[in-house]
């Protein structure tokens, strides 16, 4: 079924071995890295059947993910991957506390990017890395990376230190807008280092709640970036969620939108339904996706929201939980699925 479509893979996480950052720091990271490597972890919660496909580690060695040939040979070639938007795992380096060295990182991440991959192979595009500590310095990053004809999106992690609709966070925002750029939020280290604890009741005892309640984040940092005003501040923004899950969102929109109608006097910079907002600026990525026994619930769902404009596929290669596009929302119309495989990411990306 997927050689009938195109496809845009909205999230293919590209590894790096801690050595191949050295080149592109300045000192003292430098050193620090070359020494210690660079320490951010994913969640501290142990899966039992690991991150990563155990496939996509390269021939000659190194991590999961890490060799653009292979990863060309497993997804690019296989699946009509006409473009796969290279998102990298350096996100996670948002719950460090020193937020100097976290910008480094990142820095030197995006060099290494485009150093390293996205000349690669003319599907290749990149996510900018930003941390969120000190959102001057993401902003500063946006502006000196931003305009590289293969960077598509900025992308940042949702395991931030408070809701990511707060003013603090808004230079980043400012910064994605004036170079024209969507923003991503990606689940990071949840519960780990400088992060708030990861759902919403406080820290969970297995990689399977940690990994079942990620949604909980994305509700609340959507919910935050509505009511504080950051679709009304930034009119040109567009925010894609990456694996948060989609079978939550009409619950917090029709949940949203009854509060607005009550409330509204708290919000008064709001000009729309909250849920207006939401269609007009926000898109979920597939992977993971929920499974109902009855595909045609999900699908019974989203159809309630017209969702079908705000989704995009992803494979969400080399993880474990993989999706092919021949297995994403199969139930849809075939207009829906050419939307969902390509056609709302020609559009967001600009490609």
């Amino acid at each position: 079924m997927a050689e009938n479509y195109k496809v845009i893979d909205a999230d293919v996480h590209n590894e790096q071995n801690d050595a191949d950052l050295v080149p592109y720091l300045p000192e003292p990271w430098k050193s620090r890295v070359a020494r210690s490597g660079v320490g951010y972890s994913y969640s501290g919660y142990y899966s039992p059947v690991g991150v990563m496909r155990r496939d996509s580690i390269p021939p000659g060695g190194g991590k999961a993910g890490s060799d653009p040939e292979l990863m060309i040979k497993q997804l690019i070639e296989p699946y009509n991957v006409e473009y796969a938007i290279l998102t990298g795992v350096v996100y996670n380096i948002s719950t460090t506390h020193d937020p100097d060295f976290a910008a480094a990182i990142c820095s030197a991440y995006n060099d290494y990017l485009i150093a390293e991959w996205l000349g690669k192979h003319r599907a290749f595009k990149g996510a900018a890395a930003v941390a969120t500590q000190d959102p001057q310095l993401a902003a500063r990053e946006i502006d000196r990376i931003g305009g590289h004809p293969d960077i598509v999106e900025v992308i940042i992690s949702s395991a931030a230190r408070s809701p990511l609709g707060q003013r603090q966070y808004h230079p980043i925002y400012e910064a994605a807008e004036r170079n024209g750029l969507p923003v991503a939020l990606h689940p990071g280290a949840e519960g780990a280092g400088g992060a708030t604890a990861p759902t919403a009741a406080g820290y969970p005892t297995w990689y399977i709640e940690w990994h079942t309640c990620l949604s909980q984040m994305f509700m609340a940092h959507l919910v935050s970036m509505v009511c504080e005003g950051v679709f009304e501040k930034f009119p040109g923004l567009k925010v894609v969620l990456i694996e948060g899950g989609m079978a939550w969102l009409p619950h917090v929109m029709w949940r949203l939108d009854k509060n607005y109608k009550a409330l509204r006097s708290q919000v008064p910079w709001l000009k729309k339904l909250p849920s207006q907002y939401i269609r007009e600026h926000c898109y979920l990525t597939t992977q993971p996706i929920e499974e109902p026994d009855n595909p045609q619930h999900l699908v019974d769902l989203l159809n309630m929201v017209d969702a079908e404009n705000m989704i995009l596929y992803s494979s969400d290669y080399p993880h474990w939980d993989f999706d092919p596009p021949s297995a994403v929302l199969r139930k849809l119309s075939p207009d829906a699925r050419r939307k969902v495989l390509y056609e709302n990411a020609k559009q967001l990306y600009k490609l």
